[in-house]
């Protein structure tokens, strides 16, 4: 699961890390095992003859669909060893020297899709540093390096995350900030469902909810900006947001998700902590022409780009195309959560 296990790398003063920068520069400079060998063969069970043994037969078992389970959807990535090999040599092979250009553009298939498998055990993560480091060694440009060392700093991050988790449990229960704790959260239930439901009349938040609904996953950097949103737009509890989440995610991670929300919050360990996400701005950065937004929101497939885009859609747009109006006003609740955010320091 992990290349260094808790308990390996600490601070010069002998306490673990609560901060990801000094963390990644001690975790980088450490040698990493290599990847246990393949075991040999074993003789199928039918091929071995032991004296008086039981006799050996073999079952024919019904498939899920025998027994009446029938998939709803595709999955956006199939399960198995073997797939996954096959996305980490095609993702080293292909994407990866792109990454740092193309891993926040969530139309571009830019990102390599193993954190499920590597939540499951399905693939090493010893298996999975050793790929990056010969894409690392056989690359021809300083960008294509760059980009490398870029996605094996998200596999550091995925590591510190685990390794706060271990040291500081209370993580799992509430904030790592422990003034947090008594947030005046408003936590309007109509807003959550809205949210949960990707109806909040903010398109770039909306599609990205309605992609987690309808696949059981999100590009990570929607997954910022729909938590921020959360959080600091609609003012309600971070913990909420980390609980649905966890009953969508395929591939939802305890210590990873607890992270990303407490960081998205400004509860958790981050050395900048009031950080607020401009939906359309994000929008006009990441998702330029509503690519990505149409996809998710075909309603607005004839929308004109900067009405998609900045989420000013008109009136009359939005009841010919069905769409919400915004349920909340951005500028009005950022300055409505620094003010909360101010008095409880």
């Amino acid at each position: 699961q992990l290349l260094h296990a808790p308990g390996d790398i600490f601070t010069k003063s002998g306490n673990p890390y609560s901060v990801y920068t000094p963390f990644w520069k001690n975790w980088q400079g450490q040698s990493k095992a290599e990847p246990v060998a393949t075991l040999s063969r074993v003789e199928s069970l039918t091929e071995i003859e032991q004296e008086n043994a039981l006799a050996v037969g073999v079952i024919d078992l019904p498939s899920a669909k025998d027994l009446g389970y029938v998939w709803e959807n595709e999955l956006l990535v199939p399960p198995g060893e073997k797939v996954a090999q096959e996305i980490l040599e095609e993702f080293c092979d292909r994407t990866i020297g792109d990454y740092q250009e193309q891993r926040n553009f969530p139309a571009v298939d830019g990102t390599s899709k193993l954190s499920a498998a590597l939540k499951f055990g399905v693939i090493g993560i010893r298996t999975v540093w050793q790929a990056a480091q010969n894409a690392y060694n056989f690359s021809r440009s300083d960008e294509a390096r760059q980009s490398i060392q870029t996605w094996k700093q998200e596999l550091a991050w995925r590591e510190f995350y685990q390794h706060a988790m271990y040291f500081f449990p209370e993580l799992a229960q509430g904030a790592y900030r422990q003034k947090f704790q008594d947030f005046p959260w408003e936590n309007n239930s109509e807003f959550f469902q809205a949210w949960c439901e990707g109806k909040t009349g903010y398109p770039i938040v909306d599609a990205a909810m309605r992609q987690l609904n309808q696949t059981g996953w999100m590009h990570n950097r929607c997954r910022m900006i729909v938590a921020s949103f959360l959080t600091k737009d609609l003012i309600i509890n971070w913990q909420w947001g980390e609980k649905y989440f966890m009953q969508r995610l395929w591939d939802g991670d305890l210590s990873a998700n607890n992270g990303g929300w407490q960081w998205s919050a400004s509860s958790g360990m981050d050395p900048k902590p009031l950080r607020i996400f401009n939906p359309a701005s994000q929008a006009k950065k990441f998702d330029p022409d509503g690519e990505y937004i149409r996809e998710w929101l075909p309603e607005l497939s004839s929308v004109d780009t900067e009405y998609v885009v900045s989420g000013k859609i008109p009136e009359s747009g939005r009841e010919m195309c069905g769409y919400p109006a915004p349920i909340v006003d951005h500028n009005q609740q950022q300055r409505r959560f620094k003010e909360l955010y101010k008095e409880l320091q």
